[in-house]
């Protein structure tokens, strides 16, 4: 088995204007995931924007920009991740149409939150994963098929090559266990 052990590589940021909450909940995932934590809607959106985010934990109650405001923004910008909401806010009928990925109930214990982590980094690993194949497999079966000459001609097979090793770097980062990709790997899908 490679990859990771649990979620190590998982990139986590806490989301809440309660700075003490926020910290304690990054303080239960430290050792466990990368973690990082902003105190409002505003810098949780930067922080998405200026990298990589695998789950964002997200308090729903917040001054200016609220967690639900945060939520409808990462959907409308295409943010790819898991978003769980941690929040003392009592749900509702309205979150049947809200876009979260998981719901706890303030306050979370270290292992529901942890336990979190890792049903998401699964999740996304998966999700991930899936993509990669399609795109390698497109990918692959051009590069069997057609001249290096077409290729190096042809923007859209570069750009399809970049989002391949993306995935691909972002699924082996994911996955405990990456004999799935291996396996993938060593069909040949050139000519018959």
């Amino acid at each position: 088995m490679s990859g990771n052990d649990g979620a190590a590589d998982v990139r986590t940021l806490v989301v809440d204007d309660e700075r003490e909450v926020a910290d304690a909940y990054a303080l239960r995932l430290r050792g466990y995931c990368d973690v990082d934590t902003v105190y409002s809607g505003e810098a949780a959106l930067s922080a998405v924007a200026d990298t990589t985010v695998d789950i964002v934990l997200l308090d729903r109650h917040m001054p200016g920009m609220s967690g639900d405001d945060v939520l409808s923004e990462l959907v409308e910008r295409g943010y790819y991740g898991r978003v769980v909401m941690v929040t003392a806010v009592d749900p509702g009928i309205e979150v049947l149409d809200m876009p979260f990925d998981d719901y706890l109930c303030k306050p979370a214990d270290r292992e529901d939150v942890r336990a979190v982590i890792d049903q998401q980094r699964r999740i996304l690993a998966y999700e991930t994963l899936g993509e990669y194949f399609s795109v390698e497999a497109k990918r692959a079966v051009l590069e069997a098929e057609l001249d290096a000459e077409k290729h190096r001609e042809h923007d859209r097979f570069g750009a399809v090559a970049e989002q391949a090793e993306r995935l691909e770097a972002r699924a082996r980062r994911l996955l405990t266990d990456d004999d799935i990709l291996n396996r993938f790997e060593e069909v040949d899908r050139g000519e018959m």
